[in-house]
């Protein structure tokens, strides 16, 4: 039976994910076998499992980074927010409701046995489980019910370490300001801390560090430094999207949407060297010199439509169009380029029809059953291969289905307007299939590049664990484990 470790967060989006994978990959380099897990994570980035669920997109990078497929009991339980007070509950890869929050803190003690059964499954199979929490640990007010951080590193009686990120400021504060608020029985579990995202000569913070030592009684395992090469990881959040411009290059828009989904479509895209991959974010215009427009997914397809409008970006799109660019609809995105997207029974949200940008002949029904499946396609115009999943509700038919996309075990899927300006595809993960992707460029004028999306992760995530191992006392952790 496996040992494990848990890694949680002074604070959100402090590194634990990254932590976590990097400690995988040198653990699997040890001979280790690993697997991740994490109780509960709140993410519209989901991947589709080889048990045919889903999980965060962070789960998925850690089994890539362990060697391991991707699989349902690596995230037992997913919140994929579909407004500002609801999320649609996924239980081991499985929808089981949409709740508001306070309806889901009345549910969440019941997903606690899940939990231990998932977490159990995994250890059956490896020699080491990394636990992954959620948020920070100091929040106290959703401990009672709490299986994401020290609720479920009691019930498990998992080691915990801290990771704390210095580069937002006030680390000391809030490594010292946990162990002064939490519980003493659940600080009695934290065996150490991280410092992580460090920049500039970390002698300097050597007095900090002996510090946070003297003030928790809790041993530090290292400071790391910032990490620059994960922009080459594939995004947990669309912010991550974001970077430098690239003056000169070849520009490709995508819309910020609300409630923006499976965005790992556009990973390949950052990565490309001839490619300015700019986020679109609310009050700005889309840029007139944009050669495509890429609308991505989205947890609400109707929701995220008004949003659209609401920022102007329908008016941009008809003009963009007009004057010969191109347009990609990927999933919700694709729904929304059609003439209509109604959801008789409710499903998304209030029940009802939406006009949509009708720059697609077709329309769209939301169905209850939920698609969840990878698939290998053929690209309809150039026939190159493309690897991707499918995860996405409802059902689009109309004239332009005539002129599919793609061609999926034989089946017409997509649609593209009549001038071929226009594509619209359920197909996520596409642009990581590399000959499709150079291809699909190429037809926008963009210069084809060497880049082979896979091997430039797989490089990352060994940079990672390199950059772990210089770093911190990998072997001090792992001896943690029980």
């Amino acid at each position: 039976m496996a040992r494990a470790l848990m890694i949680q967060g002074a604070g959100s989006d402090v590194g634990k994910s990254l932590v976590v994978a990097g400690l995988a990959r040198a653990a699997t380099r040890r001979g280790k076998s690993v697997l991740p897990f994490k109780p509960q994570n709140m993410s519209n980035n989901a991947a589709v499992t080889v048990d045919g669920g889903e999980i965060g997109r962070a789960q998925a990078l850690q089994a890539l980074a362990a060697g391991a497929e991707p699989h349902t009991d690596m995230n037992p339980v997913l919140l994929k927010p579909e407004t500002d007070v609801g999320s649609q509950v996924i239980v081991q890869g499985r929808r089981v409701a949409t709740l508001r929050a306070r309806d889901y803190a009345a549910m969440k003690p019941s997903l606690m046995a899940p939990v231990l059964e998932s977490f159990q499954r995994l250890k059956d199979r490896a020699d080491l489980v990394l636990v992954e929490g959620a948020g920070s640990a100091a929040e106290i007010n959703l401990r009672k019910a709490d299986i994401a951080n020290m609720g479920f590193a009691r019930k498990a009686d998992v080691p915990v370490i801290l990771v704390g990120d210095i580069d937002r400021g006030g680390v000391i504060a809030q490594l010292v300001g946990i162990k002064a608020v939490i519980d003493p029985d659940d600080a009695a579990m934290i065996e150490g801390f991280i410092i992580n995202k460090f920049r500039g000569d970390p002698a300097l913070f050597d007095d900090g560090y002996r510090a946070i030592e003297a003030r928790t009684g809790w041993r530090g395992f290292g400071v790391l430094p910032y990490f620059a090469r994960a922009a080459e990881l594939p995004a947990e959040d669309a912010l991550g999207l974001s970077g430098a411009t690239k003056p000169g290059k070849c520009r490709i828009a995508f819309l910020a949407l609300s409630r923006i989904a499976n965005f790992d479509d556009l990973d390949p895209l950052k990565l490309e060297p001839e490619v300015d991959l700019v986020m679109v974010r609310p009050g700005e215009a889309i840029p007139g010199d944009a050669k495509l427009v890429i609308l991505p997914g989205t947890k609400s397809t109707r929701g995220d439509l008004a949003f659209l409008r609401k920022q102007g970006w329908d008016i941009d799109l008809i003009a963009h169009h007009r004057r010969g660019g191109h347009v990609l609809g990927l999933c919700g995105g694709y729904q929304m380029l059609g003439h209509s997207v109604a959801d008789p029974e409710g499903i998304e949200g209030p029940a009802g029809e939406t006009q949509g940008l009708g720059l697609l002949d077709v329309t769209t029904v939301m169905t209850p059953q939920k698609t969840l499946t990878r698939v290998a396609a053929v690209h309809a115009p150039t026939r190159l291969p493309i690897e991707a999943y499918e995860i996405h509700i409802g059902r689009t038919d109309g004239a332009d289905r005539a002129r599919p996309f793609a061609i999926l075990d034989g089946t017409p899927e997509g649609a593209m307007s009549g001038d071929s300006r226009v594509h619209g595809s359920y197909l996520h993960g596409l642009f990581g299939s590399d000959a499709f992707r150079k291809a699909f460029l190429a037809q926008l004028g963009i210069p084809a590049s060497d880049l082979h999306f896979r091997d430039k992760v797989e490089g990352a995530l060994d940079a990672l664990a390199d950059h772990v191992e210089a770093h911190l006392d990998v072997e001090g952790l792992l001896a943690l484990a029980r």
